[in-house]
């Protein structure tokens, strides 16, 4: 070796399969002593933390209850920086089961939403809709009057029934039927912006 060059570290062993056992682990944590356990208490919390965090960017479903007597109701579900607001006012018979389910893609570039009636098809009559997304911009939309259940298909809406906006699908005035069973958003997120 010459003068001054640095000296050559040996490479490590690859670590010996019993020290990649689960028992390992808590075997080392044991025998550590003070100077461990408070190494332990400070990454268990850090450990739940990132599992806690990582568990609200899964895709979520919620149900809810779709209200009819006129009145103006909304419901929403955020998923990190992004929320969907479905917001309705119905009338006629008894109250429906709805399903919101929201997710965002693995890359992050794209943020859903979908609200609809399991059964496939709503007996109430919408007088107003609308779904919004905050945190992304629409680029897909789609209204249905019936969603498809068993052996029947999706029927969207007319396109003049409903218009959508960089950030909301809504009943158009005068145009929509009054049937309503489903709507799914698409939107881009700001990272795909970059």
């Amino acid at each position: 070796m010459a003068a001054g060059a640095p000296a050559e570290r040996p490479q490590p062993a690859l670590t010996p399969p019993a020290r990649r056992s689960p028992g390992f682990l808590s075997k080392m944590a044991a025998s550590s002593g003070r100077s461990g356990r408070r190494l332990w208490a400070a990454l268990v919390p850090a450990a739940l933390l990132c599992l806690a965090a990582r568990a609200a960017e899964e895709p979520s479903t919620a149900e809810f209850d779709v209200r009819p007597g006129g009145e103006v109701h909304s419901f929403s579900r955020s998923l990190g920086d992004y929320t969907c607001t479905f917001t309705y006012s119905a009338q006629g018979g008894t109250n429906e089961q709805w399903q919101m389910n929201i997710g965002v893609s693995e890359d992050n570039l794209l943020f859903s939403c979908s609200v609809w009636r399991p059964q496939g098809k709503s007996y109430l009559f919408f007088t107003q809709f609308k779904a919004e997304v905050t945190g992304a911009k629409i680029e897909y939309a789609m209204a249905y009057s019936q969603a498809a259940v068993g052996g029947q298909s999706d029927v969207p809406l007319k396109q003049e029934e409903f218009e959508i906006t960089e950030t909301t699908v809504s009943h158009r005035e005068g145009k929509f039927r009054f049937e309503l069973s489903k709507l799914m958003i698409v939107a881009k997120t700001p990272r795909d912006e970059l």
